[in-house]
């Protein structure tokens, strides 16, 4: 696993100096059968790092219920990644941006209405907290 670190004027990657230069690609938003075309452009473009966010509502729908497949796929687009030689900058936030519905919190947090979304609130840390065991299993052999 390589080590970044940096000093106040740089990023060094296993003590080497280190520059990102990153694009947003959202894996959830390409067809799979264009990942690697997209990536592979990436590297074209001169990106090192690509940066993306993930999305809670497409993955858990219901709760406890669990979609890791297809476009949603974190996985194998963490693998071809890695194949490309591109760094990832992983933004697991439960609440993603204000353009995805709900800010990508799922739905069914609305359920109980006396939940208070992207608060202190027990009920909501308690479902991120659910989620994160499931999805933090997905992303750690990539760290």
């Amino acid at each position: 696993m390589s080590i970044l670190t940096f000093d106040e004027k740089n990023f060094y990657l296993d003590d080497a100096p280190f520059r990102i230069i990153a694009g947003d690609i959202h894996y959830f938003r390409i067809p799979t059968a264009h990942w690697e075309r997209t990536l592979e452009l990436a590297v074209d473009f001169g990106l090192n790092t690509v940066q993306t966010y993930i999305p809670w509502n497409a993955h858990e729908p219901a709760p406890g219920t669990f979609d890791f497949s297809g476009m949603l796929d974190l996985g194998r687009y963490l693998e071809l990644c890695s194949q490309k030689g591109l760094k990832v900058l992983l933004r697991p936030s439960p609440y993603i941006c204000s353009e995805w519905d709900l800010g990508g919190l799922p739905a069914w947090l609305l359920k109980d209405r006396e939940l208070v979304v992207r608060s202190s609130d027990a009920r909501h840390l308690k479902a991120v907290e659910k989620y994160y065991a499931h999805l933090i299993s997905v992303f750690l052999p990539y760290l």
